[in-house]
């Protein structure tokens, strides 16, 4: 074997991406708020007296974010923990990054929510607003907003 020439220079270069301060790009942002927005509306679609429809959504929250939704529905849950309603949720436009902190993607989604019981039901025009982030991807707060007249919040 021979040797090589002292003129050769091995140069290997290697390539990481830049994420180390945290700071998400768009394309993770709009990864977060998918992932979330398909999380939140099974969230808030659940049926009367089905406790499971509700309990399913538990894995989608992060601790704090459960605990929040579930405080929430303190007084529209019956002894067993089952929802005391219907709630159905269809998104009626896109999300709308409100803002990003330290990963956590706030974003609000419009649509109508309807809620039912054994006595009626009520049709509003409605969002959604969450905050999640995480590998994986997870709620740290979800909160069914209702809007009248010419209220924006829900746009």
């Amino acid at each position: 074997m021979g040797a090589y020439p002292k003129s050769v220079l091995v140069l290997v270069l290697v390539s990481t991406p830049l994420l180390a301060q945290g700071l998400p790009t768009t394309a993770d942002q709009q990864m977060v708020v998918n992932v979330a927005q398909t999380a939140a509306v099974q969230s808030v679609n659940f049926s009367q007296g089905d406790i499971e429809s509700l309990a399913r959504a538990r894995v989608n929250f992060t601790r704090g974010g459960w605990d929040d939704f579930m405080k929430r529905m303190q007084g529209f849950l019956d002894a067993k923990g089952a929802p005391t309603f219907t709630s159905s949720f269809v998104p009626s436009g896109n999300a709308t990054v409100l803002g990003e902190e330290s990963g956590i993607v706030h974003f609000r989604v419009p649509g109508t929510l309807v809620q039912s019981n054994n006595l009626g039901k009520t049709t509003y025009r409605g969002a959604i607003e969450v905050r999640a982030g995480g590998n994986p991807v997870r709620i740290e707060h979800l909160e069914q907003i209702t809007c009248g007249g010419a209220s924006t919040a829900c746009q």
